[in-house]
């Protein structure tokens, strides 16, 4: 059981991240108390976007070669179009998400986010949802995928949309608390 004032949490983006599904999630969770930092490629500020402009400038805190799962309690991977293409082509983004999966951390992958774990090669037969223009790529790669705002998988989430942050949000601050989920890497 990890409370949230003593947990970790490490969001994975780069340019181009849906404004609001970065946002929303680093501001709640440290609301709730956690420490949250800001992994990007080689530790620089990234832009979001924001519907059909770019959006704020979010400081990078740790570049994502130098982030050590140990330290983080869970991942947040927020969506967008361009955000996740450019991680899941980028094979550190891709080796630390499969290593937060196989060391059974919390994983929360929202909107676009799951093309991440689908290149991590962690979705067989796990239940899961996605912005609905990569439905086919989720079954695709072996998930069950579900047209609902949250889905659950022994400790790793996925979400739609924006439309549903709330719900996001909620499950990562549950499922933080029940602590680490020891699962097969997929």
């Amino acid at each position: 059981m990890t409370e949230l004032n003593a947990a970790k949490i490490l969001i994975l983006s780069t340019d181009g991240f849906e404004q609001s599904e970065l946002m929303v999630p680093l501001e709640k969770l440290r609301e709730h108390g956690a420490t949250v930092h800001v992994a990007t490629p080689d530790a620089k500020d990234i832009k979001g976007w924001d519907q059909d402009n770019w959006g704020e400038t979010v400081r990078g805190d740790i570049d994502l070669k130098d982030v050590s799962v140990a330290d983080y309690d869970a991942i947040v991977l927020p969506g967008g179009q361009i955000n996740p293409d450019l991680l899941r082509v980028n094979e550190d983004a891709v080796s630390l998400v499969r290593k937060f999966v196989s060391e059974g951390k919390i994983v929360a992958a929202i909107c676009h986010a799951p093309w991440l774990l689908i290149e991590a090669d962690v979705v067989k037969d796990r239940e899961m949802t996605s912005y609905h223009s990569i439905k086919t790529d989720l079954v695709n790669a072996g998930a069950k995928w579900v047209d609902q705002e949250v889905a659950i998988s022994n400790g790793i989430i996925t979400s739609r949309s924006p439309e549903d942050l709330e719900a996001f949000v909620a499950k990562i601050v549950e499922e933080v608390r029940e602590g680490d989920h020891p699962r097969k890497a997929a």
